[in-house]
């Protein structure tokens, strides 16, 4: 079992059927999707590891999204999510949409949105207020800046929900480097296993949890990634060769 998965969670994944293009030209399918536009999204507020749902044009969004994936017959035989209600709210209306509601959903606190410490649950206006526009950029956007620390969390190690997170794994703030530390293991063990038997692997994940792996995807330098910022509830279709690499690097966003 990969780190960071649920127990029970796992199931095989469903294989390529006949024909399917992945399987004939050696091309694999992952679709990423930021989760639609949450509560403290709308309030304008750090979430990080807090765990708002989404608004109703959240809603919207997750919805639009599974159209999208119909329109282009980009039907997921398997998906991956977060912990959190925000990513696994979003999977679900996506699924359903598409008609994919049935397939093994796998989630794991490794796709976690990134933890923003003591910033979680602060109005960012605020915050730029308090610490200037050029250090909230540095913290929200650069490979190695972390915002300030917050205290331990006593309801996550061992919870029901967190059973893999030791107390020693707690993130009590994260850079970008950091959510690709915890993000890879999971690539490794879970999510490119799924790939590799040619299914359509979805994985509906957060802005900078997306940006760490879309930087390991495509070879992006540590002072580039602060460029690339990920819309909600776009999804973005990467093909993948062999080595797991892109075959076109940025893959394409789906068109609404």
């Amino acid at each position: 079992m990969a780190p960071g998965t649920q127990p029970g969670s796992v199931k095989t994944p469903a294989r390529a059927p006949a024909g399917d293009p992945s399987a004939e030209t050696g091309s694999f399918r992952l679709v990423l999707m930021r989760h639609g536009q949450s509560e403290w999204n709308a309030r304008n507020l750090f979430t990080g590891w807090a765990n708002p749902d989404l608004t109703p044009f959240g809603e919207q969004q997750a919805v639009r999204a599974g159209q999208m994936l119909a329109d282009e017959g980009l039907l997921p035989d398997v998906a991956h999510t977060s912990l959190q209600r925000r990513a696994i709210h979003s999977a679900q209306l996506a699924l359903a949409t598409c008609g994919r509601d049935r397939i093994p959903l796998r989630r794991s606190w490794r796709l976690n949105g990134r933890h923003y410490g003591a910033l979680q649950g602060r109005d960012k206006d605020e915050v730029r207020r308090e610490y200037g526009e050029h250090q909230v950029m540095s913290w929200r956007r650069a490979y190695d800046a972390a915002p300030p620390r917050c205290a331990a969390d006593p309801s996550l190690p061992g919870a029901a929900h967190y059973p893999q997170l030791r107390l020693e794994d707690e993130p009590r703030s994260e850079s970008l480097r950091d959510v690709t530390a915890r993000l890879l293991p999971y690539w490794h063990d879970a999510v490119v296993p799924d790939l590799r038997t040619g299914a359509c692997v979805l994985i509906v994940s957060h802005g900078n949890t997306l940006r760490a792996l879309i930087k390991y995807l495509d070879q992006i330098g540590d002072d580039q990634i602060t460029a690339l910022s990920v819309p909600n509830a776009i999804p973005l279709l990467y093909r993948l060769g062999s080595d797991m690499r892109p075959l076109v690097r940025g893959g394409s966003f789906l068109a609404g």
